[in-house]
């Protein structure tokens, strides 16, 4: 996509400042400019940056003065940082603008789906789905039976959603997540052996979620596992059956949350952190990462370690464990001298 000077500053409501024609195709960091890219300035320590970039446009604040020669052409606004993100949600929304259905793909008889979603090549919609308005299913994409999508929704190339699973609007599932795996429920035998326990619930996912990539949430025993609205989930996370996680909770990759656990609201929860099943956590709670939490946490708690701890009482302790060889070894000397002297 190519944009130019004047098409930029009246998205941004900016004011131009040099060649209004200049025309980009892509962006870049100030200090790695090329003609043809637009960058944007708002952090002082690189305006250095601004005299030398190769840059066809930067994206300036108003009262920013030109000390030197420059060869980029500025577009000044109000707010460098927030006009430059501003394009950038007006790039990601044209360039996934993407209308109609491609083959091949699999649309059952039941399915039902409004006049301008896209279907990427290869996806398939099983019986009874229903997707809303300006939905975007990306290729390879599995949507089994009896699944609902709220309007405009964003389902990424890979991604499987089973049967019986609820979205609602304005979600992004990314590439590779998995809505509606079963659960892990088996029970053993008196030989050892395991028998599976049918997972006969659903996923409920509410609206405003974000799932990362390769994230997997399971569908719950009996009952829906549910992910409440604004939840912010990163890549690889595992989500077992039953839990709820509260609204606008957000949660780093890699972490793992045991069955019927219930996570509360505006919760932050860092990398590779383990929570074991059955366990309430209350609202605002935080997590630092690789924590390993094995009780109930209350409100606000801010909390690290495995098995985590308050999170001062363990920077606190912190200091003597990484003191550790030396205290020891205090501790061996105070007792050979107090030997020493009886």
């Amino acid at each position: 996509m190519i944009f130019t000077a004047t098409q930029i500053a009246g998205i941004l409501n900016g004011e131009i400042e040099g060649d209004e024609t200049v025309e980009v195709s892509k962006l870049a960091k100030i200090e790695e400019g090329t003609r043809g890219s637009l960058t944007f300035l708002s952090n002082p320590k690189y305006t250095p940056y601004i005299y030398s970039t190769n840059a066809s446009i930067t994206i300036v604040d108003k009262n920013f003065e030109i000390e030197s020669d420059i060869k980029t052409t500025l577009i000044r606004v109000d707010d460098a940082y927030k006009a430059f993100s501003q394009l950038l949600e007006y790039y990601n929304m044209v360039k996934m603008n993407k209308t109609g259905i491609e083959q091949p793909c699999y649309i059952s008889d039941t399915a039902s789906y409004s006049e301008n979603i896209y279907l990427g090549a290869f996806s398939y919609l099983g019986d009874n789905v229903k997707l809303g308005d300006n939905v975007k299913v990306y290729p390879n994409v599995y949507i089994g039976d009896n699944v609902t999508i709220g309007d405009n929704v964003v389902v990424f190339a890979g991604a499987k959603i089973y049967s019986e699973s609820i979205i609602g609007e304005n979600c992004v599932i990314h590439s590779g997540a998995i809505v509606g795996a079963d659960g892990f429920g088996f029970t053993p035998n008196k030989k050892g052996e395991y028998s599976k326990v049918p997972q006969t619930g659903n996923v409920i996912i509410e609206a405003n979620v974000d799932v990362g990539a390769g994230t997997t949430i399971d569908r719950a025993t009996l009952g829906s596992t549910i992910i409440r609205k604004g939840v912010k989930l990163d890549n690889q996370i595992q989500i077992a059956h039953n839990v709820e996680i509260g609204e606008h909770t957000a949660i780093a990759a890699q972490t793992g949350i045991a069955g019927s656990t219930k996570i509360g609201k505006h919760c932050l929860i860092g990398g590779q952190v383990g929570i074991a099943g059955h366990l309430i956590i209350g609202n605002k709670v935080r997590i630092q990462a690789q924590s390993g939490i094995g009780r109930n946490i209350k409100d606000g708690e801010a909390i690290q370690g495995s098995p985590a701890i308050g999170y001062s009482d363990y920077n606190k302790s912190y200091v003597h464990f990484k003191n550790l060889p030396k205290i020891v070894d205090r501790i061996y000397k105070l007792e050979k001298n107090t030997k020493d002297n009886e």
